[in-house]
C-alpha cells in the first residue's frame, strides 16, 4: 500500500518586511512523517494559489496547523480590532471552506490551535480574541521573560501548563484511555460559542474549550487547542492523536486519479 499524503496548510510570513513567503513549522511535518507515517505535502494558505477541489483530489487528509495570526473577526460577524492583529485573510479564505469540503467529501481532518478555531468558525461558531480577559480564565499565551518578551527557553514555553478534562465515553476519552491530561498552552484567541456541528469533548480547568469533534463526520474530524505536534514523538497522549489520524488516513486511502500520461 502506498504511503498516504497529508496536506499541511501554510501561513503567510514576511521576511524583512520585503519578501512574502508561505511557511510551515517543521514539528508538524515530522509528526505527519514519523508518527502518522504519512507524506506531508505543504500547500499555500492562499486562494489565488490553492484550488480546494484539486487539493482534495490529491491528498488523503488535511492538517490545519497553529499560526501566529488570528482568524479575522469578520469571519464570525465581529468588527476587527488592531489590538488582536496580525490576521491572515488569505488563510481564512482557504481554511474555512476547506473544513466544510473535507467533511462533505469524507477526508480526514485534524485541527491544531488555530486549526481548531477554524473548524469552529467554519460551522458558524465564534471566537474570543483574548481568552485571558474573560472572567475566571487563565492566561493561555506563551510564558514571558522578565523583560516582557517571549521566554527564550523552549522547555518553559512548551511545558504542560494546565489540565484538560474529557467527556466520559467520548472520542477523546476512548482515544487517550483517560479523562484528564496535561497540555501546553500557546494561544490568545479561543472558542467563544461552538458552531452548529461542533461537539465539545474537552475543556481546561478554567472552562476554555480544548478539544472538539465535528458531529456527523464520516471520517476523522477532530481539533485540539494545544500544540500536540511539538512532542508527539515522546508524549504518549499526542502520539496517540497523530497515530489515530494516521490510521484514519490509511482506512480511507484511495487510488490517485490517473491522467492520460500516467502508465
Amino acid at each position: 500500500m502506498r504511503k498516504p499524503i497529508v496536506g499541511v496548510i501554510a501561513n503567510a510570513h514576511s521576511i524583512h518586511d520585503m519578501l512574502s513567503v508561505q511557511h510551515v513549522g517543521v514539528h508538524s511535518l515530522l509528526c505527519i512523517s514519523e508518527v502518522a507515517d504519512a507524506l506531508p505535502l505543504m500547500f499555500a494558505g492562499c486562494p489565488g494559489i490553492t484550488d480546494i477541489d484539486a487539493l482534495l483530489d490529491t491528498v488523503d487528509g488535511i492538517l490545519l496547523t497553529g499560526a501566529r495570526a488570528n482568524v479575522h473577526p469578520s469571519c464570525f460577524g465581529v468588527d476587527p480590532d488592531v489590538r488582536y492583529e496580525p490576521y491572515d485573510r488569505d488563510r481564512d479564505a482557504i481554511a474555512l471552506p476547506l473544513v466544510r469540503a473535507c467533511l462533505d467529501r469524507g477526508v480526514p481532518l485534524l485541527g491544531i490551535c488555530r486549526g481548531l478555531q477554524e473548524m469552529n468558525v467554519a460551522f458558524g461558531g465564534s471566537l474570543h480574541p483574548e481568552v485571558r480577559d474573560l472572567p475566571g480564565r487563565m492566561n493561555h499565551r506563551a510564558p514571558r521573560a522578565e523583560d516582557g518578551g517571549l521566554h527564550r527557553d523552549p522547555a518553559v514555553v512548551l511545558a504542560d501548563r494546565h489540565e484538560v478534562r474529557f467527556v466520559a465515553g467520548g472520542v477523546f476519552a476512548g482515544l487517550f484511555g483517560c479523562l484528564t491530561i496535561r497540555v501546553n498552552s500557546l494561544h490568545g484567541q479561543a472558542v467563544l460559542e461552538p458552531g452548529d456541528r461542533v461537539v465539545v469533548e474537552g475543556v481546561a480547568e478554567d472552562g476554555t474549550i480544548e478539544a472538539i469533534r465535528i458531529a456527523g463526520a464520516s471520517a476523522f474530524a477532530l481539533g485540539v487547542q494545544w500544540h500536540a505536534e511539538v512532542d508527539a514523538h515522546t508524549n504518549p497522549v499526542n502520539q496517540a492523536l497523530f497515530r489515530a489520524f494516521g490510521a484514519a488516513l490509511r482506512e480511507g486511502n484511495r487510488p490517485r486519479r490517473r491522467t492520460s500520461e500516467t502508465v
